[in-house]
């Protein structure tokens, strides 16, 4: 084991690594929580049931999701970077997919499966490797903070900070609210532990707020502690069943069907790109073994859509478990062996609610933010794209639509500027893509 992670060469050793792996999985073990609560809609009152998947399938289907894609890049990629279902991406699933379009939760899984698939034969041929080493380091950087934007606005408003506002859109919400106090009570608590440099402080975090929750009776108590696995038959297999569907083929899916593509190519490239970066990996604009890395989160996509989960990706919380110590792929089996242990105690997510949640979800924002201080502001051809990219997001509330337009001004603005032989032809073949993905999508 330690030939084949090159422990020597890296000069790391299995406490390193295994510390490294716990503190990743510290960092992420959010997602056990938020995302069956998004896919759920659980923040949605007065939702057809038809709509609505069942939570405890989900929480199998993301911890089972997890611990697969963390061990496919553990052993194939070899590197020390965990896997989940993306924040983003579930709530583009939840909330602009099944509750904005009206499509059945079962289609949205066979589109995150179709996805996984094509995604894996561009990865095969190297396109998809080339198509990411294309996009401007820039724009690399716009895309992950712009995710980090989305997700801190859907956190804010899950804990009803935020509050739909007639006349301005949005507005504050009560802070005198039970529940609203508690989630600003988490921040609080949150910030103070990862500044102090908490090793999991946003995973403690939830814990505390949810104790606390507990003590003055906004949340109710659990009866256990553990329990069996829930039933995974729910949501297992839907991905496939849904593909035999005729429904499945109407005008409408083809078009949610291109957009989880763009979402999940360019969300998973942003974040792997995002995480490696912090780690070190990337040399000249490139990631070693990209390859390997982007089969693995292919290959967890496609065997996450069918355990009944939104698109896996890499996890900017990895960097937590890097700066621990974690330098190998080792690092990814421990976070993976933990998801499965996650599996026993489910009767514990009944404590966390969008108050507990909340809190992580605006931190995550923070972290993933923290890729702006590398975009040169002082170039506005470079300022333009990239701050279109990054703060589209969170305002059409839609990913792929904050990348479209960023990408889109990126060439006009290096033209302008006289620098169209830096654009890589691709940005170029993007712009055409984007433009008729507006006018027809």
């Amino acid at each position: 084991m330690q030939k084949y992670f090159q422990f020597k060469e890296l000069g790391t050793s299995y406490r390193q690594e295994f510390i490294g792996g716990v503190t990743t999985f510290l960092a992420m073990a959010y997602i056990l929580v938020v995302n069956p609560l998004t896919l759920t809609l659980a923040s949605v009152e007065d939702l057809p049931d038809a709509l609505r998947m069942d939570y405890g399938a989900v929480f199998v289907a993301t911890a089972l999701a997890a611990a697969i894609g963390s061990i496919v890049m553990g052993l194939l990629g070899k590197y020390p970077l965990a896997l989940a279902p993306g924040m983003g991406l579930n709530a583009f699933f939840a909330y602009t997919v099944v509750l904005g379009s009206g499509i059945p939760w079962e289609h949205a899984l066979g589109a995150v499966f179709v996805s996984g698939v094509f995604f894996f034969i561009l990865t095969m041929t190297g396109l998809r490797e080339k198509l990411i080493n294309a996009i401007p380091v820039e724009l690399k950087h716009a895309v992950g903070a712009g995710i980090g934007l989305f997700i801190t606005f859907v956190g804010l408003q899950s804990a009803q900070i935020i509050v739909n506002n007639d006349a301005t859109l949005v507005g504050l919400g009560d802070l005198t609210a039970g529940p609203t106090l508690l989630a600003i009570f988490g921040i609080v608590v949150t910030v103070i532990l990862m500044t102090k440099g908490v090793k999991g402080g946003v995973f403690y975090g939830m814990i505390i707020t949810a104790v606390v929750g507990m003590l003055f009776n906004l949340i109710d108590t659990p009866e256990k502690i553990v329990d069996t696995v829930p039933s995974l038959a729910p949501t297992f297999g839907a991905a496939i069943t849904s593909l035999g569907d005729s429904s499945f083929y109407s005008t409408a899916m083809v078009g949610i069907v291109l957009t989880f593509l763009f979402v999940d190519f360019f969300d998973n490239a942003g974040t792997l790109v995002a995480v490696a970066n912090q780690a070190g990996m990337i040399k000249d604009n490139k990631l070693p073994r990209a390859g390997r890395a982007l089969i693995s989160d292919s290959i967890a996509t496609t065997v996450g859509a069918v355990l009944g989960t939104s698109t896996v990706t890499s996890y900017v919380e990895s960097s937590a478990g890097v700066a621990a110590g974690a330098k190998t792929g080792f690092a990814s089996l421990v976070t993976a062996g933990l998801f499965i242990l996650s599996l026993f105690f489910f009767p514990l997510l009944s404590v966390v609610t969008a108050a507990v949640t909340a809190p992580a979800l605006i931190i995550v924002g923070v972290l993933m933010a923290a890729s702006l201080r590398k975009i040169d502001w002082s170039r506005f051809e470079i300022a333009v794209p990239s701050f279109l990219t990054m703060i589209v997001m969170p305002l059409s509330y839609s990913i792929a639509t904050g990348i479209a337009v960023g990408f889109i001004f990126y060439p006009i603005t290096m033209i302008v500027k006289g620098k169209m032989k830096e654009v890589h032809p691709i940005m170029y073949f993007f712009f055409v893509i984007f433009i008729l993905y507006f006018i027809f999508l």
